[in-house]
């Protein structure tokens, strides 16, 4: 049989998709599986259809029964959804790592580990036996003597994670439930920590990674950020790759680098199978001594998912090609994903997993189709025989052939991955062609010098320090070709995540037009008409969406943004961005994720650090065309730095009062006259008619605002109101809302800091209107939809107790 792995892998992997779309008690279907795969051993005829439905089912009782409550201990059926102090014991399924992180150009340290529970106790009470796992967030550095393996006891506050605040924000919640993580450990201190039995010896991969880290340092004057990034490269060390330090890398397309994937692997492969074939040794010794070798080098740098999978395939490639059996790159790479799928289902919907499968997956379909292509290209004139040619042609023939070579695997490798980075990070890296060129060369380059560092460090460390040296060049090549490529013009793109109609779409175009179906007589009218529907489907679904009118309201602790998009870009705007912690965390990936590259016009409310401190950081990442303010002064220093600033560009910044339109919105206030003692009364007030319905912004407006705005303008009804809190006072005065007469209240209030917590009086005052209000510290952001059919509202997060309608939306008519 050809492909055997494929035809096994497919059908297991679909009945693993099947189990998350429609959740169901893990015995039956694998009770059924092993039915079938008994009565198939009966029944001949029916063998392979039987066998195919077994493994299906196989596929879904693996998953329902990873993702099931099986123990009474589980903490998932002990504490559900509340929120707990509790001390918990049990064994570090990892050794500690740290992650640093910038705000405010202040590094701050944290400790992440994750903990299999073993035993718990809460205030008061005696330990009680208790099952799971739990991510531990620690502040600070903690000490170096905690290790994978040990038992620890940590005192914290047991949580589920938190949901994403905003569209675009890392789910970090979604992310843990996926390493079958369903709780959140948060300490105050690493004085949390405490080792209840002596430490013990740090096992073989901390002692193997402290040594490693010291001897590829070795020769090097200081521990700067190449050296970071090759610990990283090597050894799999996390802490190097800061946000910052890989935004070039990811606007390259080159981050792939940095993982300990296929690319790490086989060149250590390749590397050893040609040190042991030059010295004499067989084919089937070199597996015998390779395979253990790549599964030392997985092991000692922490057995990371993406490690295990490419050495998984690499193990499969290397023992066939020892045993001198046929090589076939999809039968492998079918295996692999057969046996990675049967120990950790849940790997199937991680990031990380479908890429590297898709990326290879195009490499085995595309390569050839390209390749072929590729050399008919450079194919020289037949009649005239090489003696005749130049020298510098037949080396330039060679270089070309070369060039174009490692050209065809990465636009194979970029072809099969564009729909998957679009989805995941929001980013379309046309230059990332150009830049694994030069960049994956270099990588090599690097770790070939780490590893030869590596085995002579211990013995020659002279002439480790050459090699030191080396990986330290290539590696600050790679950075700035990085950083270069990331900069150039129309290099990289935000983009929306595609659907899954563009999935389909656009993988069902790019496979027949690689396996030449669209050529052949026979399958070409009815793969362009499949072609054809989903392209009509597709065509549909985007004309739909692109006429809806979105408004999101974005909680920025304490301030507030409000994304306008309407259906091109011309009235596109965005109200305030809050400080640069929000545009870092928050406003970045929002933007990103709607597909924002150049901002039509930013609008500015008021001069409060919590609304506009973040304004000279949004603009380095995304520019703006217009700039428009309140033509009222404020005091606020930060205010004073930007106005100075804007001014030096001539023809960005605008002042504009009240009785200006921004595309469909009108300014009610402040006029022009205006001045008032407290900024929060000179804030910008927008409305607007959106399909027929009106919204008003009223940001952080104050009640000597309020009144001024009511007597100047006689007709402020609204269907949406959107209101911050003002510094003194509170918003939306009895009279206002009987004079704006609205069906939703939106309030824009956070967690932290205290001040920017609605109160119980405003609440209480708030809920005897007869108005749902939505209040975005409990919520997350609000998204508001406008179309010729009406509009809705939808929130990121359920209130407790809240009966929204199907998909997460609150219609007018429901109360949040």
């Amino acid at each position: 049989m050809k492909r055997p792995f494929v035809i096994v892998a497919l059908p297991y992997a679909a009945g693993v998709v099947a189990a998350e779309f429609f959740p169901a008690p893990y015995f039956p279907p694998l009770a059924l599986a092993l039915l079938l795969a008994a009565l198939s051993v009966a029944w001949a005829r029916a063998r392979p259809v039987l066998l195919a439905l077994a493994l299906a089912l196989a596929g879904f009782g693996n998953l329902a029964f990873r993702t099931a409550i099986v123990s009474p201990q589980d903490l998932r059926a002990t504490f559900g959804g509340r929120i707990e102090q509790v001390v918990l014991r049990g064994a570090l399924v990892e050794t500690p790592y740290h992650r640093v992180f910038e705000r405010d150009e202040e590094e701050s340290w944290r400790t992440i580990a994750q903990l299999e529970v073993t035993t718990l106790q809460l205030p008061g009470n005696d330990w009680q036996p208790a099952r799971g796992r739990v991510a531990v967030s620690t502040p600070g550095v903690l000490a170096g003597n905690f290790f994978a393996g040990q038992t620890v006891e940590i005192t914290g506050v047991l949580r589920p994670p938190q949901s994403p605040m905003a569209p675009g924000q890392f789910d970090y919640c979604a992310y843990l439930r996926r390493l079958g993580i369903h709780h959140q450990l948060q300490t105050a201190a690493t004085n949390d920590w405490q080792l209840p039995a002596p430490a013990l010896a740090p096992p073989l991969a901390d002692r193997f990674g402290r040594w490693a880290k010291a001897t590829l340092a070795l020769g090097l004057p200081e521990e700067d950020e190449p050296l970071r990034l090759l610990w990283a490269m090597t050894l799999g060390w996390k802490t190097a790759l800061t946000g910052e330090v890989s935004e070039p890398f990811m606007r390259s397309g080159t981050m792939h680098v940095f993982a300990i994937s296929g690319l790490h692997i086989a060149l250590i492969a390749a590397i050893l199978v040609g040190l042991l074939r030059v010295c004499g040794m067989p084919r089937g010794w070199c597996g015998l001594v390779v395979i253990p070798l790549i599964w030392f080098y997985t092991g000692v740098t922490g057995w990371q998912a993406s490690a295990i999978r490419s050495t998984i395939m690499m193990t499969i490639v290397i023992g066939g090609w020892s045993l001198r059996r046929p090589g076939d790159l999809l039968n492998s790479l079918a295996a692999a994903a057969f046996i990675i799928l049967v120990a950790e289902p849940r790997q199937l919907f991680q990031a990380g997993f479908q890429l590297s499968f898709f990326v290879v997956l195009s490499l085995a379909l595309f390569v050839p189709v390209l390749d072929e292509v590729r050399r008919r290209g450079l194919q020289p004139d037949p009649l005239l025989p090489d003696e005749l040619r130049p020298r510098w042609q037949l080396w330039s023939r060679k270089a070309l052939h070369q060039i174009t070579a490692s050209f065809t695997t990465s636009l194979a490798a970029w072809l099969g991955s564009i729909p998957l980075v679009a989805y995941y990070f929001h980013l379309f890296t046309p230059v990332s062609l150009l830049a694994n060129l030069i960049v994956v060369p270099l990588s090599s380059l690097a770790l070939t010098a780490n590893l030869a560092s590596l085995l002579v460090g211990g013995w020659l460390p002279s002439l480790a320090e050459i090699f030191n040296h080396s990986a330290w060049l290539w590696m600050r090549l790679m950075v700035g070709i990085s950083e270069w490529a990331a900069a150039l013009p129309g290099g990289c793109w935000h983009i929306r995540a595609p659907s899954f109609l563009a999935f389909a779409l656009y993988y069902g175009a790019l496979v027949s037009v690689m396996a030449g179906w669209l050529a052949r007589p026979r399958m070409r009218v009815w793969v362009g008409a499949g072609l054809a529907l989903l392209a009509i489907a597709w065509t549909v679904q985007w004309r739909r969406e692109s006429s809806v009118t979105r408004l999101t309201i974005l909680p920025l602790g304490g301030g507030d943004a409000i994304h306008f998009d309407a259906p091109g870009r011309r009235d596109d705007l965005l109200v305030d961005c809050g400080d640069e912690s929000a545009v870092q965390f928050l406003m970045n990936p929002f933007l990103r994720a709607e597909g924002v590259n150049r901002l039509p016009r930013l609008v500015l409310t008021h001069g409060d650090v919590r609304h506009v401190g973040g304004v000279e950081l949004l603009l380095r990442r995304f520019p703006a065309e217009e700039i428009c303010h309140s033509m009222a002064r404020f005091r606020s220093p930060v205010w004073r730095e930007l106005a100075d600033k804007l001014e030096k560009t001539p023809g960005l910044a605008k002042a504009i009062r009240r009785g200006d339109r921004l595309g469909p919105w009108t300014v009610l206030h402040p006029a022009a006259e205006d001045q008032f003692p407290q900024a929060d009364d000179n804030t910008l007030v927008l409305r607007g008619e959106i399909h027929g319905a009106r919204v008003l912004l009223l940001s952080d407006l104050g009640k000597p605002g309020q009144s001024v705005l009511m007597e100047r303008n006689p007709d402020l009804r609204a269907d949406i109101v959107v209101a911050g809190l003002p510094a003194q006072g509170e918003p939306l005065a009895n009279a206002l809302i009987e004079a704006i007469q609205p069906r939703l209240i939106v309030i824009t209030d956070a967690d932290y800091p205290a001040a920017a917590r609605a109160s119980r009086k405003l609440r209480q005052r708030l809920a005897t209107h007869n108005c749902p209000v939505i209040y975005t510290r409990e919520r997350g952001a609000v998204t508001l939809s406008f179309s010729s059919d009406g509009w809705r509202s939808s929130v990121m997060k359920e209130a407790k107790g809240a009966r929204p309608a199907p998909g997460g939306e609150i219609t007018p008519d429901e109360s949040p």
